[in-house]
């Protein structure tokens, strides 16, 4: 066992402090990662207030994370020390169920270990990236390409595979219409994959404030929602949307915007339930699903091609001591669109 810096949770409904957490010692097919940077989602401020369900503490969360591998274990033959190498969502799973041997460790049906807040197979309490260094077996360590900065690939581990999942499964390219729900954290990796993918894209936001910002990333159309006319006019325009937010919508209205056969696909996680009445549907042969991450091969891909693409997050970089503060502007949607921290600056 090593002990590293970090920033945790002490108590449901605290504030994060600057911790010591334990390592595990490094076995046969494990990695060392000194980390460089770690994304905040908001799936971290959910999880570390007891939003999702009571959580053992301290917890340090973190499931963006990138850094350089410092060593490996005697079995190790994928990474090499001095690799670039990032960690997602994803830290284990039984690798033998029907889910993990198609590629789907999300869904392994004994359980997918999480990078932070999950029972591991040792039966210890995983903890996350915001940490000087990580223990991570292996095969659900991904390789960074050359051409993605390390501080701007770490939010790609979750909230670009929460977008590029579900776009590549609903098989979105050229002559399909998008239409993508907010221009936040998960929206604006979702307009810039969807446009790299060949869709036509429309951002649909309360307002125009970020109607700049959307155009740059690579949309066609920005709407505002708060004007019921776009409702209208945009009736039966769209394939897929992907609905990014994790507030509560007026399913009714969105799903009219869907042609026939459309779906429309959450990604984000509302605290409320969301209703829909069935005739939303069966009116026009429509879909409602939802997604969540994708699996180790699906996450390689999804970096393999945002390097090819030039497409990366939008980020904000700031200390360890300023997590707290992050996370209320988090909460205040005040962050374009991902903070990132400095990992260095956990020891500080």
């Amino acid at each position: 066992m090593s002990a590293v810096n970090a920033y945790a949770a002490p108590r449901e409904g605290d504030p994060l402090e600057k911790t010591v957490i334990e390592r595990r010692e490094l076995g046969p097919l494990d990695v060392l990662i000194d980390i460089a940077f770690a994304g905040i989602c908001h799936s971290d401020i959910h999880t570390v207030r007891g939003d999702w369900g009571p959580q053992q503490y301290p917890l340090a969360p973190g499931h963006e994370i990138t850094g350089t591998i410092a060593a490996v274990g005697a079995g190790v033959t994928r990474h090499a020390v001095g690799d670039r190498v990032g960690v997602g969502c994803l830290v284990n799973s039984c690798g033998e169920c029907r889910n993990c041997l198609r590629g789907d460790e999300q869904f392994c049906t004994q359980g997918a270990v999480l990078t932070y807040g999950s029972t591991d197979r040792d039966g210890t309490v995983t903890q996350g990236g915001y940490s000087e260094q990580v223990v991570v077996t292996e095969a659900f360590v991904l390789k960074i390409p050359d051409a993605l900065p390390l501080d701007v690939a770490a939010p790609l581990l979750c909230a670009g595979i929460t977008t590029y999942s579900p776009l590549r499964h609903w098989n979105v390219g050229p002559g399909t219409r998008v239409a993508v729900v907010g221009l936040g954290g998960l929206g604006h990796m979702g307009v810039q994959i969807a446009h790299a993918l060949g869709a036509e894209v429309t951002v649909l936001s309360q307002t125009l404030s970020k109607k700049d910002d959307g155009l740059r990333l690579g949309a066609d159309h920005y709407r505002a929602t708060s004007d019921r006319e776009t409702f209208r006019e945009l009736r039966s325009s769209f394939d897929v949307i992907l609905n990014t937010v994790s507030a509560v919508i007026d399913l009714r209205s969105y799903l009219s915007l869907l042609d026939v056969g459309g779906t429309m696909v959450c990604v984000g996680a509302p605290g409320e339930p969301l209703s829909v009445g069935v005739m939303s549907l069966i009116g026009g042969r429509r879909s409602l699903a939802g997604s969540n991450i994708g699996g180790i091969q699906e996450t390689q891909e999804m970096l393999d091609f945002c390097a090819e693409h030039g497409i990366a997050a939008e980020i904000e970089t700031i200390p360890a001591s300023d997590i707290n503060a992050a996370y209320e502007r988090v909460l205040a949607s005040d962050v374009r669109y991902r903070f990132v921290i400095d990992a260095a600056t956990f020891g500080s």
